[in-house]
């Protein structure tokens, strides 16, 4: 059995990629500091409780399983936070991908697969964004995973390090037999938000902006299911396994659903009302962001099966209503 070292591996994205590999005959060990991740989330291999930070604890990892690839997901991730603590984004995120790739190449093992995101583009409104689509991020955020394309290639140049980079839209949805979910504290996600609105978990879904140039001024994202967006780092592993080149991949459905739009979907999904009400505007936040796959469709040979807003939204619901993980 190969192992492939997973980090952020328990938390919400990284815990799914981590199914996806076990079905797929790959033992998935997870280096995470659990920060925001959870243990339990953890099913599929190992845990390694460590931090990004501590090259020991890295080395220690690389030399005791032999990983023959990483997947990266660990990261600070959000959008107002970034641009109130950029310092933390380029420190978590940079320094930390820094620390695992030369761990990763003192240990011989060359083939990384990363988790990038669509901040990188910035706000380009009416735009499909493919992979040649310019660059321009908004906040620390998408700055800092920006940064850490950039260091990839310069490695590849370098040691011969083979990366492939997934910049992925809004992620949604959970594991269809609700083994696995989103679940963080505090939750900052539309859907989940949306769910806990329904439940009298919060008295209201805020929705930040409703001025926006878009057809109800509210924000436009491509969402697409995390069990997708598992499928294709699995795929991305695979086309390192056999040998081929570095390569950046955009990871949507292609057409994008207004927060509004969400809402409305929700109700049909749920039977349930959204209590909700307009604050303003997020600092940060892009008015739309919609992706182009096709790349992606052609040589990965991978499609958001599961991406519908109803499929997302309904298996999201189940995972929401089994309440969690503990704690």
């Amino acid at each position: 059995m190969k192992t492939v070292l997973v980090t952020g591996g328990a938390g919400y994205i990284g815990s799914h990629a981590c199914k996806a590999l076990a079905s797929r005959g790959f033992l998935p060990v997870t280096v995470d500091n659990l920060s925001t991740g959870w243990a339990q989330a953890v099913r599929f291999g190992p845990l390694i409780q460590a931090d990004l930070a501590d090259r020991e604890a890295l080395d220690t990892a690389f030399r005791d399983h032999a990983p023959v690839a990483v997947m990266h997901f660990a990261a600070s991730s959000l959008v107002g936070e970034a641009m109130q603590e950029p310092g933390k984004y380029w420190r978590n995120n940079v320094l930390g991908a820094l620390n695992l790739a030369e761990a990763a190449l003192a240990a011989g093992c060359p083939n990384m697969v990363f988790s990038s995101t669509c901040a990188v583009y910035g706000e380009q409104d009416g735009v499909v964004l493919s992979e040649e689509s310019l660059l321009a991020p908004l906040n620390a955020y998408g700055s800092s995973k920006r940064a850490i394309e950039e260091m990839l290639r310069d490695f590849g140049a370098s040691d011969g390090l083979r990366s492939v980079v997934f910049r992925y839209f809004n992620v949604a949805g959970a594991d269809p037999e609700a083994e696995i979910g989103e679940c963080h504290r505090p939750e900052t996600h539309l859907i989940p938000v949306m769910l806990e609105a329904i439940d009298g978990q919060r008295k209201a879904l805020v929705i930040h902006g409703n001025d926006y140039p878009t057809h109800d001024g509210t924000c436009i994202r491509d969402y697409v299911h995390v069990t997708d967006l598992a499928e294709a780092h699995v795929r991305g592993l695979e086309w390192l396994m056999d040998g081929r080149g570095s390569r950046v991949f955009n990871l949507g459905t292609g057409s994008g659903f207004s927060v509004q739009e969400v809402i409305n979907h929700a109700r049909a999904a749920t039977g349930h009302k959204v209590p909700h009400r307009f604050g303003p505007r997020r600092a940060g936040d892009a008015a739309a962001l919609v992706s182009g796959s096709k790349r992606a469709l052609d040589e990965l040979g991978w499609e958001p099966r599961h991406s519908s807003l109803k499929r997302m939204i309904a298996d999201a619901w189940a995972w929401h209503r089994k309440g969690g993980y503990p704690g």
